[in-house]
């Protein structure tokens, strides 16, 4: 199984990057990992939140082949433990999913065309976080859930 982040906009905070990047890096010593960043629409300010969120939608969407199994990063989706995570991944590599799409989506959310292709929602947490520290929360999550599935000792309970 492959494993793709989508994300909208870069990250401008290089301290953040940084621990992006080294937990990237550890993630690939368990799986295909590639994190995608779609650039941030121009001209925002003359959008509305509907018109910006189809605008993000039809750029999300464009990446997405038919095989992919697209799960968005959403307030309103399932929680997991650590350990619930790890079990998660592990039945999505034990079903044959090919690639396995997470996206974080922008400001405002996803639009309707994107919920409606998607097949399942995560949520890291009942708090707001900002979109760039997600990214290092997904990436670091999916490190540990491998970590947790090879008994290493990097999760402790």
């Amino acid at each position: 199984m492959n494993i793709r982040l989508l994300a909208i906009g870069k990250t401008d905070n290089k301290s953040l990057q940084s621990l992006i990047d080294e937990y990237t890096k550890r993630l690939s010593f368990y799986i295909k990992f590639e994190l995608e960043v779609i650039p941030d629409i121009k001209n925002v300010k003359n959008l509305s939140e509907a018109q910006q969120k189809e605008k993000e939608g039809e750029l999300i969407l464009s990446k997405i082949s038919a095989t992919d199994q697209l799960i968005l990063l959403d307030e309103n989706g399932s929680t997991f433990s650590s350990v619930a995570f790890s079990d998660y991944l592990q039945k999505k590599m034990n079903a044959g999913i090919k690639t396995l799409v997470f996206v974080i989506g922008g400001p405002y959310g996803f639009s309707e065309e994107v919920y409606k292709k998607a097949q399942g929602k995560v949520s890291l947490s009942e708090m707001t976080f900002s979109h760039q520290m997600v990214r290092l929360f997904v990436i670091e999550q999916l490190y540990r859930g491998f970590t947790i599935l090879k008994n290493e000792p990097y999760h402790h309970q």
